[in-house]
């Protein structure tokens, strides 16, 4: 028995959810030919086995073959999804987790080059920013079509034992119906009239009831307001959501705030890093008020506190936390437990987004194992033999594979160069938009502390500090160092400062800045805001055809607003070829892959992005002293099976290298390399 507001049952008609904690519905793009399979299974069984009440899967699964996956959707239009979704419900069924799944069509949302190359269709004649895609005015016969596709959608998640389903109508096709701003139809479907344009939503709500009867649940996620001109006003959103209320057919609003047909507008409805964490809760907890309808909603509830908040406030009855679940999919059940202060925080890196929207699949930032259930796990089980190991390096990798083996009961020491853990996120968080990322190294340093872990900081380690210890594994975590190198022509710029310097404060920006950024990673645009507000003349030029690639458009919306508003231009397809010297000033030369010109162009200051060299020469003076000789066993690496290598029977220690001690990549990356390593030593 609890008092705690976030483990009260919730009543859902004939459904009792055992507490008021959700998540939310989202695509992680784990299906496999649009099916949802073994990985998409353990991912959502991992949460339901840890205690959540309610998983609602897949973001957007489409109900027509005119609906083709904006990313690696579900495709609930397709028979053989039934067996999938069972043994998905039936998985989660067993922990008492309830299962319900989003429906949608994506109308404009997605692109007529994809799936079968059919036109998409939409109530808007303007195509959508994001996809880009014109979409055909859509006809009576293709609302009927999809009205039928909907009711034959959810009939299949019924019968693939799903609790219920929710539709998807905020930017979607429904939503597109019911805005102003996207709704160019005249007749019975269109006009200026709320009825009218809500009618197609409406009918497809009715289509469904009639298919999958009265015991099924059906709730609709939508935009109460869109915080736009013109567009769903909140008392034009009270209106709709009075109107579905009095249908009697819809159990559950999922509220949403905003519009996602841009990238800026999106950061809005799923706020990032730096931003201002539930944005929209009081705005929800209003048309729970004004409407007395069940009422989900999620946007940027990253902590216990502010959920707890939601729910004893009577602002929501189901919370949303799904990038929190990412990062932590036992939060439940440390809750019950009384661990909150073990719980893995979500720094709102919204790395998982990120991917997504480049086509590849969720990911976060330092849960190496989300996404992974099927190799890598979420507990660490004790070793059943003591080892010695000695870690060199406290950043991101260093410190997990600390964790993991302070964990497996091993007698870990970290040897770290620097006074503070952390490495190059402690660069990261020097901006305060990007503070968070130091809930990666706190949390860390926490889990180490209560393990016993011994760290060694301000100590350079050398060969003989390590042979000294005896070790069973030595971890080489030792990073990198800045390339200052040009690609291909080899002119080390040591006229030029890098990104690094100029982030960290060690190298004031000068009057005008060129940033060459051949990464596009974030260094390189941090360092470009760091300039602009000392008031420098700032550049950021790039060889790619578009600036800053790596920093997908959900995380670029808060540099751009902040680089908008000083001196900043952005020159694409420019490659630097070296540096020369005029007086105090610096003279470029700058070429391009397209053609033989070359220009000159004079700065003050040249600040460069360029990855990282590994730090190595450590681990190369330790390597013929070590069992495997520095080798590592891909293929057991891939699989999650421990390292067995043995190449110098006379070696004193098992030697590893991960993160960018071996090549320049990324957080998520060092991450991963400890745990795949760690886990089975």
């Amino acid at each position: 028995m609890t008092n705690d507001p976030l483990l009260q049952p919730y009543r859902l008609r004939h459904l009792t959810l055992k507490n008021r904690i959700m998540t939310t519905s989202h695509e992680p793009a784990y299906p496999e030919d649009g099916m949802p399979k073994d990985r998409y299974r353990a991912y959502h069984e991992e949460r339901a086995r840890a205690g959540v009440a309610l998983t609602m899967t897949a973001g957007s699964a489409s109900v027509s073959r005119d609906s083709p996956p904006a990313f690696n959707n579900i495709l609930a239009w397709r028979d053989e999804v039934v067996p999938w979704v069972r043994r998905l419900t039936d998985a989660c069924h067993e922990h008492g987790c309830a299962v319900m799944i989003q429906l949608t069509h994506l109308g404009r949302r997605t692109g007529w080059d994809k799936g079968d190359w059919l036109p998409t269709v939409s109530s808007s004649r303007h195509r959508e920013p994001a996809h880009k895609a014109f979409a055909k005015l859509i006809e009576d016969w293709d609302i009927t079509r999809i009205i039928a596709d909907f009711a034959g959608a959810a009939e299949r998640m019924q019968a693939g034992g799903m609790d219920g389903i929710e539709l998807e109508a905020y930017g979607h096709l429904i939503d597109q119906f019911w805005a102003p701003l996207t709704n160019d139809l005249d007749g019975p479907y269109g006009g200026d009239s709320l009825e009218g344009r809500m009618k197609f939503g409406l009918e497809v709500i009715d289509a469904i009831r009639k298919r999958v009867g009265p015991d099924f649940i059906v709730g609709v996620r939508f935009t109460a307001d869109e915080a736009a001109p013109g567009g769903i006003t909140p008392e034009l959103g009270l209106q709709m959501a009075q109107r579905l209320k009095e249908t009697g057919q819809v159990d559950f609003f999922n509220v949403i705030r905003g519009r996602i047909h841009t990238d800026p507008a999106l950061a809005g409805v799923i706020p990032v890093q730096g931003m201002k964490s539930a944005p929209h809760l009081d705005f929800a907890g209003a048309v729970r008020a004004q409407t007395g309808m069940a009422t989900f909603h999620a946007a940027r509830i990253p902590d216990v506190a502010t959920a707890r908040h939601a729910v004893a406030a009577g602002l929501l009855d189901m919370v949303g936390m799904t990038r929190a679940h990412m990062a932590d999919p036992h939060i439940v059940r440390k809750i019950a437990a009384g661990r909150e202060d073990d719980i893995r925080p979500c720094v709102g890196a919204t790395y998982c987004l990120d991917r997504i929207y480049q086509g590849a699949d969720a990911l976060c930032m330092h849960n190496a194992a989300t996404g992974r259930e099927l190799t890598m796990p979420h507990g660490i089980a004790p070793a059943s033999e003591r080892k010695k190991v000695v870690i060199v390096g406290a950043g991101p990798g260093g410190l997990e594979a600390a964790r993991v083996a302070g964990e497996r009961g091993h007698e870990v020491l970290v040897f770290e160069a620097a006074a503070d853990p952390g490495g190059q996120l402690r660069l990261a968080a020097q901006s305060p938009r990007r503070r968070e990322m130091l809930g990666i190294i706190d949390w860390r340093m926490a889990q180490c502390a209560a393990r016993g872990v011994e760290f060694r900081f301000n100590t350079w380690a050398e060969p003989d500090d390590i042979t000294q210890k005896n070790a069973d594994i030595v971890i080489v975590a030792t990073g990198g160092y800045p390339n200052t190198e040009l690609f291909e022509t080899g002119e080390d710029l040591q006229d030029a400062v890098t990104a690094w310097d100029i982030i960290a404060g060690d190298v004031k920006p000068a009057e005008t800045v060129l940033i060459y950024d051949e990464s596009g990673d974030h260094p390189g645009l941090q360092a470009a805001e760091v300039a602009a507000r000392a008031g420098a003349r700032v550049e950021v030029m790039t060889p790619d055809r578009v600036f800053a690639p790596d920093i997908m458009g959900l995380n670029l919306v808060p540099y751009i607003r902040e680089l908008q508003g000083w001196d900043v231009t952005f020159t694409v397809m420019r490659r630097l070829l070296g540096l020369g010297r005029d007086g105090n000033r610096l003279i470029a030369r700058i070429g391009t892959d397209y053609s033989d010109l070359v220009e000159e162009k004079r700065y003050d200051q040249v600040v460069v992005n360029y990855g990282t060299r590994p730090l190595d020469a450590l681990y190369f003076a330790l390597k013929p002293l070590s069992v495997n000789l520095g080798e590592v066993d891909q293929d057991a690496l891939i699989n999650g099976r421990a390292q067995t290598l043995l190449r110098n029977p006379d070696g004193a220690f098992r030697l590893f290298r991960i993160g960018d001690a071996v090549a320049a990549r990324n957080t998520h990356a060092a991450i991963y390399d400890a745990l795949r390593l760690m886990k089975d030593i």
